[in-house]
């Protein structure tokens, strides 16, 4: 009921001219919105995920919005910059991907590159150049493939059975899972094989799961193509885990930051803190560490009074419709109730290794 009484008041206050208005004043030209997405489907994804996956026809009607409604679509760099100065163009916008997973390269880009748009790619660095699904979400997604059944967790590893019956059921078999993996200090070879003994108990072929690349990292020779296409590479964290240690800390920043400078070629200053996990520790730890700016996932446009370390950012998903989508736009749904994101899907909380 609130959604549908939501809807219907910005379409009156589309029709009535309130949009326009909103963009046309300095109030909205003095703020950046910050887009961002996580993966456009390869196959089935945003139907398991529709807050973290959504289908490529979804991510270009966007597209086509932020065209027909006439948003300066900046690189990162420069929108900091020029919002910071107080000299960015009307309805300022920056595209940006967290993690880095191949459907990026697959779906999005070859889409961005059709409408002149250039992006961001937050990118997790410990899976890049594997050729195996990251094992937290790939586990997560092979559950719900397997919603309705009940599995024997013992050929798993796990003494209770694994009932996929119900959403809480999944959720407690991938946290069975995970947890084992964790406790039994797994190597990547080892949590392939889980995967692979998992695809076998539900009929999935392994092989071609791979073969398509689904919730795989995109490789480095995909990430120096693109980043010599005018990708803008930034940190995200080695492990996509945001330690309380401050050693922990910045080796996570400073592994992930490594990767990308040989991979790129350039030295990454801008982070997106993984699963929005953030604590006010960070920030002069991240001074000290060089970052000159991180994102959250909580929704809100960025402005001259924005803290550079915690900036806000909208998360676009496949439950936005598109007016509401076009209301961040102009900068209308800044004003309306919103809540933080805690953590943008429930299996990033242990990161995605």
């Amino acid at each position: 009921m609130l959604k549908t009484l939501k809807l219907a008041a910005l379409r009156c206050a589309k029709s009535t001219g309130v949009f326009r208005t909103s963009a046309g004043g300095r109030w909205r030209q003095r703020r950046l919105l910050i887009l961002c997405y996580h993966g456009i489907s390869l196959d089935d994804e945003h139907k398991w995920n529709p807050r973290l996956y959504m289908p490529p026809g979804l991510f270009e009607q966007r597209l086509a919005l932020l065209h027909k409604n006439g948003c300066n679509v900046l690189p990162l760099d420069e929108a900091i910059l020029r919002m910071y100065d107080g000299t960015l163009p009307p309805m300022s916008v920056t595209i940006t991907f967290d993690d880095g997973f191949h459907d990026f390269y697959a779906k999005a880009y070859p889409l961005l590159r059709r409408y002149g748009y250039l992006a961001t790619v937050y990118l997790t660095t410990s899976y890049c150049g594997r050729n195996s699904p990251v094992f937290n979400p790939a586990c997560y997604y092979l559950l719900w493939k397997a919603r309705g059944r009940v599995l024997d967790g013992c050929n798993f590893g796990i003494s209770s059975m694994l009932d996929l019956t119900t959403p809480d059921g999944i959720d407690r078999a991938r946290l069975a899972l995970t947890s084992f993996v964790t406790s039994h200090s797994l190597d990547g070879n080892a949590k392939s094989r889980l995967l692979l003994d998992l695809c076998g108990s539900i009929g999935i072929d392994y092989t071609e799961l791979t073969r398509n690349r689904l919730l795989q990292l995109m490789s480095p020779a995909e990430i120096r193509e693109l980043a010599s296409a005018g990708v803008n590479f930034q940190l995200h964290t080695h492990r996509h885990r945001a330690p309380a240690s401050r050693d922990l800390f910045f080796r996570e920043i400073q592994e992930n930051r490594k990767h990308i400078l040989d991979l790129t070629g350039r030295n990454p200053v801008h982070l997106c803190y993984p699963s929005n996990e953030y604590r006010l520790d960070f920030l002069p730890w991240l001074v000290q560490l060089s970052v000159s700016t991180a994102t959250t996932c909580d929704a809100g446009l960025a402005s001259q009074r924005s803290n550079t370390l915690l900036l806000p950012r909208l998360v676009d998903h496949c439950g936005l419709s598109n007016i509401e989508f076009e209301s961040w736009l102009y900068g209308c749904a800044e004003f309306l109730p919103k809540r933080k994101v805690a953590a943008r899907v429930s299996y990033t909380r242990s990161g995605t290794t």
